[in-house]
């Protein structure tokens, strides 16, 4: 890393030991998810309540149903910070019983699962940007599919709408990568050599982050097209896109009354995809910890965060804002 970040990273965290001396909230729990943007997330939240409105906070390492289980149940962690709805069978119904509030979509543009080529193949053959023109010229995408892993969701509905596509006899072979790190090392390796690249990718991640790539478009999305795609034995495959994800932020029912200033901070709190994106390629880029990473983004996108503040702690945190 270079010494600049170094500098970075240790500026902020002597900011966070000299102003959480302001004692205006009490002791906030918050979950500690085990995946990057979630994360980076936390980290940036936790600067933000220790600093600007002056609470303890406890990361609780945790991941997405415990985490609600144990809200619902005990009302703790007090905030669970990147919660991915189609994901979670049991939110809906905590949420409308009460058990937890939403307060914020934290991606703002949802979370992203999608067929991509590279931006430099779209630039180049505009007509890549549909699967039927894909489907017109597979020899411009190399005449394959890079797909995700056995065993992952995308792996039965990608292969279900291959199937409704009559891909493969249209020249498009399905090729099935061993790991995320497989998929991820291809889409760099054609980068490198700007070399044709289509397959399954999601977003945000570092890999998006560092290499722009084109969504294709596969035409309207069919919840009932998708929910057969998502089952193995699916009598009628289809085409339909993924559903955008909803991600969000929800808390206990006690947090807004016992701390209305930190929940109105945690209803504007939003990342964009970009912006998360941007943050996890530089993290990768820089083998960065997630509080270095949090620190990034608060040096990098102040208007931000800024705006997710009151005045009282847009204040305190003032010296960082000029």
């Amino acid at each position: 890393m270079e010494n600049s970040t170094k500098v970075l990273a240790t500026a902020f965290a002597a900011a966070l030991t000299s102003t959480a001396a302001y004692a205006d909230c009490g002791e906030i729990s918050i979950t500690e998810m085990d995946w990057a943007s979630s994360a980076v997330v936390t980290h940036v939240a936790d600067f933000l309540m220790t600093n600007g409105y002056g609470c303890t906070v406890k990361r609780v390492p945790s991941s997405t149903t415990p985490a609600m289980t144990s809200m619902a149940e005990t009302g703790e962690p007090d905030i669970l910070t990147e919660l991915w709805v189609n994901s979670s069978p049991i939110y809906s119904e905590l949420r409308d019983s009460g058990k937890l509030v939403e307060l914020a979509d934290v991606l703002s543009d949802g979370g992203v699962e999608a067929w991509w080529i590279p931006a430099y193949l779209a630039e180049k053959h505009p007509e890549l940007r549909t699967i039927e023109g894909i489907l017109a010229n597979p020899d411009l995408v190399g005449g394959q599919f890079h797909d995700c892993p056995s065993g992952w969701a995308c792996d039965v509905v990608d292969n279900n709408v291959l199937k409704a596509l009559d891909a493969k006899a249209k020249g498009l072979e399905r090729f099935q990568h061993g790991s995320g790190e497989t998929l991820a090392t291809a889409i760099a390796a054609a980068y490198q050599d700007k070399a044709p690249w289509f397959g399954y990718y999601w977003a945000p991640t570092s890999v998006l982050g560092k290499y722009p790539m084109v969504q294709v478009d596969l035409g309207p999305f069919d919840q009932e097209i998708h929910s057969c795609n998502g089952n193995p034995d699916c009598p009628t495959p289809g085409v339909s896109p993924f559903p955008v994800a909803k991600v969000v932020t929800a808390v206990t029912p006690n947090l807004p009354k016992r701390e209305p200033e930190v929940t109105a901070f945690l209803s504007k709190m939003s990342f964009s995809n970009e912006q998360m994106g941007a943050v996890l390629a530089w993290q990768d880029d820089n083998n960065a910890s997630y509080e270095e990473a949090a620190a990034y983004f608060l040096s990098t996108y102040k208007d931000t965060w800024a705006s997710w503040l009151d005045d009282a702690a847009r204040g305190k945190l003032s010296a960082l804002l000029d």
